[in-house]
């Protein structure tokens, strides 16, 4: 490490050692103080010499001539304090953002590498309530690590925060005071599944029971109505008009009350994105416009909005179902969202690699897609690349324990029909990520594998996996830059130059 430090005094780019290697992309400067990333063992640190404000507001470890900074909640905070590159921020609606989950908190240098040089920007923040809880993490070390990814990789161009699927005022509060800069209110909670499927006569009793005033105000605004959307038309008559209002009314209220409570209020911009995708039936295109003109007339501004497509959006997969209805209801919900001056977005959007040119061609460019366990799953490739045993072991585990992860997530994966491990050679296990029932398999259970002990209460995987993926970070980003990277490619966002 005194070599290194050496190094950066002497105004050289430092150089790894048997012992220490060093990140040269994340050399920072600020008044006499040069800083580095290392990494000794199995820790990263950042090297620091010099003087100055940031060299004393660095906590860490002094030694002959420079000091030794552990990556803390704290030190990140006083770094941003110096590079603001380092703090997440908003990118509001007219650049295309890209979520990228790291449910392990070590993917984001991979996933700068993969969006550097393209026209688009990284949501390199973004997990949900139920990811930190199925992975043992809080929304500050997600913050943290996303930050420390920038420093690492010396990335300038921004990275934006998402409190991902958030649906009580708690966690929304939560996830602003931390700094996140985006915010995705999943309202699925007050959206009515139940009204589809009614018959006519039962619609219109509930639909009368509804206050004379809400029903008077729906009517008003769309009984009969036709409105144009760029070349389109949206229409609604009489059981449209009582189907959307006693499915979304009650969510329409609450997008208004967060958006004035929080959103408005936060002192600073915040990327305010809807989610009305977690529902039993598709989003109808008239529903969607629905929702966002009851938004913009109580000027209501927001980000993106997610409809639930047609079809199924399922995890780790590419989309399932009828290609020429999705792109017919594509060209509808593209529309409204650019009539009303918001982004479209696609959640589970994880290797939807049939309908990718389809969003790219029909939102303009302009698009929100949300990643989060197809980078898991890269992880886990890697794993069965350079460590097959570690892989077997935990295909094994998570065979024995699928259904309990199925309480999570809905998939459509049959373990029955993946090929046995005792079939398949060391070289052949990374094909695994590439068979859709595997996919799912390893997919749905990261928060199980992540978790499980021995009788000993010592973990069975994830001190493994982590060790071997900070052994192999160069091997796991170039994995994510591959496959990451044709998500980009056929989305339109080709790296320039």
């Amino acid at each position: 490490m005194n070599s290194v430090a050496q190094q950066l005094k002497e105004g050289k780019i430092p150089v790894s050692t048997n012992q220490v290697k060093v990140y040269p992309r994340s050399i920072h400067e600020h008044d006499g103080a040069k800083l580095i990333m290392v990494r000794q063992d199995q820790t990263k640190s950042i090297l620091c010499v010099g003087e100055g404000e940031l060299y004393s507001s660095l906590e860490g470890t002094e030694y002959d001539g420079y000091k030794s900074c552990p990556l803390t909640h704290a030190n990140r905070m006083a770094l941003i304090q110096f590079f603001p590159h380092l703090a997440p921020q908003a990118f509001g609606r007219e650049v295309a953002t890209f979520g990228l989950g790291d449910r392990l908190g070590l993917a984001g240098p991979g996933h700068l590498q993969t969006i550097s040089g393209r026209n688009a920007k990284p949501i390199l923040a973004q997990q949900s309530i139920r990811e930190l809880n199925l992975t043992g993490r809080d929304y500050r070390e997600v913050l943290d690590a996303a930050s420390y990814a920038a420093f690492q990789e010396g990335y300038r161009d921004g990275f934006g925060a998402d409190g991902d699927h958030l649906k009580i005022e708690e966690d929304i509060k939560m996830s602003l005071d931390l700094g996140f800069t985006m915010l995705t209110l999943d309202c699925s909670d007050k959206i009515d599944n139940t009204i589809e499927g009614l018959s006519e006569s039962e619609l219109s009793e509930k639909y009368a029971k509804l206050p004379e005033n809400v029903r008077s105000r729906y009517e008003s605004s769309y009984l009969n109505k036709e409105y144009e959307v760029g070349s389109h038309k949206v229409s609604f008559n009489k059981q449209s008009v009582m189907k959307n209002v006693l499915i979304y009314d009650q969510a329409i209220q609450y997008m208004i009350e967060i958006y004035r409570n929080y959103i408005t209020k936060a002192g600073r911009s915040i990327d305010f994105e809807i989610s009305i995708d977690e529902t039993m039936t598709p989003t109808a295109p008239e529903s969607h416009y629905l929702v966002a003109k009851e938004l913009y007339d109580q000027n209501v501004e927001i980000f993106s909005m997610a409809p639930r497509f047609c079809g199924e959006f399922q995890k780790g997969i590419d989309y399932v179902g009828d290609l020429g209805q999705f792109e017919k209801e594509l060209i509808l919900h593209a529309a409204i969202a650019d009539h009303f001056g918001y982004k479209l977005s696609i959640h589970s959007g994880s290797d939807k690699f049939s309908v990718f040119s389809m969003i790219g061609e029909q939102t303009k460019g302009r698009w929100h897609v949300k990643t989060a366990g197809t980078n898991w799953l890269e992880a886990v490739r890697t794993v069965a690349e350079v460590q097959p045993a570690l892989y077997r072991r935990m295909h094994q585990y998570a065979l024995e324990h699928f259904e309990e992860a199925t309480a999570y997530y809905h998939v459509s994966a049959d373990i029955s029909k993946i090929k046995p491990l005792a079939e398949v050679s060391d070289a052949d296990l990374p094909q695994y990520m590439n068979d859709d029932n595997a996919r799912q398999l390893i997919h749905i259970t990261y928060g199980i594998l992540l978790q499980a002990k021995d009788e000993s209460g010592n973990s069975l995987f994830k001190e493994d996996f982590y060790r071997m993926l900070n052994d192999q970070e160069e091997a796991y980003y170039a994995a994510l830059s591959k496959h990451i990277g044709k998500h980009f490619d056929l989305l339109g966002k080709s790296k320039q130059g």
